[in-house]
């Protein structure tokens, strides 16, 4: 229970932190990692609204962040951000998606849970040139009803949830969330060594470039 504690005890700054990366480009091999924090923050203190209210916005501030700064990367890669994502026919559809429906497209891929994925709608909202006065709005929305409705959920049945909990899975608390971070760290260290290989790479093949 000491890890479950001080997972809890991260409050609105790990909620914060883990929307980031879960926004971002770094891997995490646990889908809606935020939502299950959050869903377990708001269920610990579901007793008043100020803290549910908080950690949604915490999470909804980091993803910001981290969708910014996906939106960005395919913003400078242009094609070639495009071409790391694949050929494949669902990659030609998601671009295809965005393309025709730009907002529209970015609002659903980050209000709708998995299996819709989120990094490629980003990444391909800024290679095909969605402004950023459209796309934060778009994102935003999204993402505030989506840690809104957790919140929300959070708060009216987390004692029942807590309950369920207790009574069928207590005994699993310890793994789960030790398997929870131990996969959240490693989708971490995963997508920085990725980060630097690709980085590795282009002054390699842009030596020129690293002189200037």
């Amino acid at each position: 229970m000491a890890l479950l504690g001080w997972l809890i005890h991260l409050g609105g700054v790990g909620v914060f932190a883990l929307a980031i990366v879960d926004s971002s480009m770094i891997p995490i091999p646990l889908p809606a990692s935020t939502d299950l924090l959050l869903l377990l923050l708001t269920s610990f203190h579901s007793k008043a609204i100020v803290p549910p209210i908080t950690y949604a916005g915490a999470a909804l501030a980091g993803s910001v962040i981290g969708g910014y700064m996906t939106w960005a990367a395919g913003k400078k890669g242009g094609e070639a951000a495009l071409d790391r994502l694949g050929r494949g026919r669902f990659i030609r559809r998601i671009q295809g998606w965005v393309r025709k429906h730009g907002m529209l497209s970015v609002a659903l891929a980050a209000l709708l849970p998995p299996p819709i994925p989120l990094m490629p709608f980003l990444l391909a909202a800024g290679a095909l040139g969605l402004p950023l006065s459209r796309f934060l709005p778009s994102y935003g929305t999204g993402r505030a009803i989506r840690y809104g409705a957790g919140a929300w959920l959070g708060f009216h049945y987390g004692r029942e949830f807590l309950r369920l909990w207790q009574k069928n899975l207590s005994t699993w608390t310890v793994p789960i969330i030790t398997i929870y971070v131990i996969l959240v760290l490693l989708g971490a260290a995963y997508g920085i060594w990725k980060y630097r290989k690709e980085r590795g790479k282009a002054r390699s093949t842009f030596p020129e470039a690293k002189a200037s």
